[in-house]
């Protein structure tokens, strides 16, 4: 299990992860990301360097843990009605967010301080959360419902593909292919 699996969720931990996030997501946007220091990032979040290598062992295990903050969705997918709206739109809204410069250098830094595959597992885990909430709804409605891992597969493991390895001619059109080949529709029904 990596160091920040470990720490405890509240308390003075908390109020040190948090300052720390804070110090390198304020640092980068005024430095870069390729200025930060564990130096540095220690002395704005008013730690000492030694608390920072204790908890996430290196910068960047720290840059990891931070991308998998970001990386985690803020709202719940928007419900548009039906099974083909409702996935679509949470796809193109993925890629979007996954393929812009920002997603893509989050998703690299969640990867490259990821000894254990930890990080990963949790993004792959808010991804399958949110495909969830989809699925669930629409079964709600009386909709027939791939499931999570069907999704998982079909959907979102080609997008991670294509925006990690093959981005070029990438665009929202690709993501609803693969929403309508999975469901078996014409795509229509998922336009909006």
């Amino acid at each position: 299990m990596s160091r920040n699996k470990m720490a405890r969720p509240g308390g003075r931990s908390a109020r040190v992860q948090a300052s720390v996030h804070t110090a390198v997501r304020e640092l980068e946007s005024e430095v870069g990301r390729d200025a930060l220091s564990v130096p540095m990032v220690a002395e704005r979040a008013g730690v000492t360097p030694s608390t920072i290598y204790r908890r996430w062992g290196s910068l960047a295990e720290l840059l990891s843990d931070v991308a998998v903050e970001r990386l985690r969705p803020e709202t719940r997918p928007e419900d548009h009605g039906a099974l083909p709206a409702d996935l679509t739109a949470w796809a193109e809204e993925f890629l979007d967010e996954m393929s812009s410069t920002a997603g893509r250098a989050y998703i690299r830094d969640a990867l490259l301080g990821d000894p254990d595959g930890s990080n990963a597992g949790q993004c792959s885990a808010y991804a399958a959360e949110q495909v969830g909430i989809v699925l669930s709804r629409a079964t709600g409605r009386g909709e027939t419902a791939p499931d999570v891992e069907t999704v998982m597969d079909r959907v979102v493991a080609p997008l991670m593909y294509r925006i990690l390895f093959r981005p070029a001619g990438l665009d929202t059109a690709y993501a609803r292919r693969l929403v309508a080949d999975l469901l078996g529709t014409d795509g229509a029904s998922g336009d909006r």
